[in-house]
Order: C-alpha cells, then sequence, then structure tokens
C-alpha cells in the first residue's frame, strides 16, 4: 500500500494546528491548555477533518462543473454534515471505549446530545469553507517543503503516542 504523502503531511499540519488553536482558546476560556486526549502536540481529529474536507471538496469541484457559488454551497452543506457526524461518532468512541467525556454541548440552545449542535455544526462547514480557499494554499507552500524523513519521524512519535495514550486510558477506565 503506497501512503499519500501529501495527505499524512496535512494530517500532522492540521492535527497540530488543531491543538494549538484549541489549546489557546481553552487557556483563554477555562484557564486549561489541553486538546484532544492524546499526550503529543497534535489533535487527529482536526487532521482528519481537514483530510476529510480536502478530498470531498476536490471531488466536488472536479465532477460539478458548476459556478463557483453553487460548488461552494454543496461543499459546505455536505462538510457540515459530514464534519458534525464526525465529531459525534468521535464523541461517542472516546465515551465508550475511555469513559471521558471530552466535550458536552448540553448547555448549547439546538443541541442534540451532548455530542453534536446546530451552532458547531454550521462553524464546522463555515471553518471547512475557510480552510479550503484560505489555509489550504498556505498550508500546501509549506507541506511541499516537509522532507520525507521529518514526516516519517513524525509518524512513529504519533504512532508510539497512540499506543501509550489507548493503553494508559483504557487501564484508567478499566477496561483492561
Amino acid at each position: 500500500m503506497v501512503i499519500n504523502m501529501y495527505l499524512l503531511n496535512c494530517f500532522f499540519i492540521y492535527s497540530i494546528l488543531g491543538f494549538l488553536l484549541e489549546s489557546i482558546f481553552n487557556l483563554i476560556s477555562i484557564k486549561s491548555f489541553e486538546s484532544g486526549i492524546l499526550y503529543g502536540p497534535w489533535t487527529p481529529i482536526y487532521g482528519i477533518g481537514a483530510i476529510i474536507t480536502i478530498i470531498i471538496s476536490n471531488q466536488i469541484f472536479k465532477k460539478m462543473h458548476k459556478s463557483r457559488v453553487t460548488e461552494t454551497i454543496v461543499t459546505f452543506l455536505v462538510l457540515t454534515v459530514t464534519l458534525t457526524l464526525i465529531e459525534w461518532l468521535g464523541g461517542i468512541l472516546i465515551e465508550k471505549l475511555f469513559n471521558i467525556t471530552m466535550w458536552n454541548y448540553k448547555n448549547f440552545t439546538f443541541n442534540i446530545g451532548k455530542y453534536i449542535t446546530l451552532e458547531m455544526a454550521l462553524a464546522w462547514g463555515i471553518i471547512s469553507i475557510l480552510v479550503i480557499y484560505f489555509v489550504k494554499p498556505i498550508i500546501d507552500k509549506i507541506e511541499k517543503k516537509i522532507p520525507k524523513s521529518l514526516t516519517i519521524i513524525l509518524s512513529i512519535l504519533f504512532l508510539v503516542d497512540l499506543i501509550i495514550t489507548i493503553i494508559t486510558k483504557l487501564k484508567e477506565s478499566n477496561f483492561i
């Protein structure tokens, strides 16, 4: 199996950016500098979301052949639903596997349970459009300069972090 280095690099870049942005937001709002469940400086859900955003938007832009406005509206709608479903599944998986609730939207006006809300769904749609048109062009220039050896090192560190986190969290939750 050939690993797509572009998508792997994007995964790391957006995971690290997501970690930094969420950590800074949390530091300002709740006085806690943390993001996600892993120990390293990355929050994989942002990397996964970015990769899905890139793949879906590329497919829509290639196949629709409509006006930029129409393609953007369709992309916004598809990604709003897709990213919201990923957030919902992520919340459920983390809770079921590790007995941890990482976020809770029950206090939001338009919540659907504790893991999704209309407010955040719309935010994911807006963020995805901002990523496609403004962030991705900048990241693409940076991604081209990343040496393969750095990607391999990050991959190894990420896998070690993932394994340690899974084992530690499962033990803490008395799952193993």
